[in-house]
């Protein structure tokens, strides 16, 4: 009953911070391209640029966790919240505690860390194809299929 409660609280936090990312990105995505300064001072532009470029990145950051919660949302939903997609072992609550969208345990992540052609057992969803920026490889959400029940 424990993990169970622990994992109601982790939902409600998902919901939170989702809620959080969502407002702010929506702001941060206004802002882009909008002329900040006044004048044709070429530090003025330079500045602005900048401000712009970080952020693009932080709008990126935060679009990659949201696409995270969501899958972790989508989890809950299935029932499969909290189990390894590598083991298929329980993911301890100390550990979603601290990343609640993490879908393998620390040993199956360090393994698909280390060696990039490990691949988890279960890939139902679908997210197999995720690699993270070191890969340099493009997902794009629709091509995922995650109607499978």
């Amino acid at each position: 009953m424990a993990r169970r409660d622990a994992l109601l609280r982790l939902k409600k936090n998902l919901l939170a911070r989702r809620s959080e990312l969502m407002k702010r990105m929506g702001g941060d995505l206004k802002s882009l391209g909008t002329v900040h300064s006044g004048g044709d001072d070429p530090a003025d532009v330079a500045f602005d640029a900048t401000a712009d470029e970080v952020t693009s990145s932080l709008v990126e950051l935060e679009g990659r966790e949201l696409n995270q919660i969501e899958r972790a949302l989508h989890q809950l939903k299935l029932g499969t919240y909290g189990i390894c997609e590598g083991c298929s072992c329980k993911i301890p609550v100390a550990r979603l505690n601290a990343l609640p969208y993490s879908t393998m345990c620390i040993e199956c992540q360090r393994k698909a860390e280390d060696d990039e052609d490990w691949s988890p057992r279960s890939t139902s969803l679908g997210w197999g194809a995720v690699r993270d920026q070191r890969n340099e490889k493009e997902v794009n959400l629709r091509d995922i299929d995650v109607s499978q029940n």
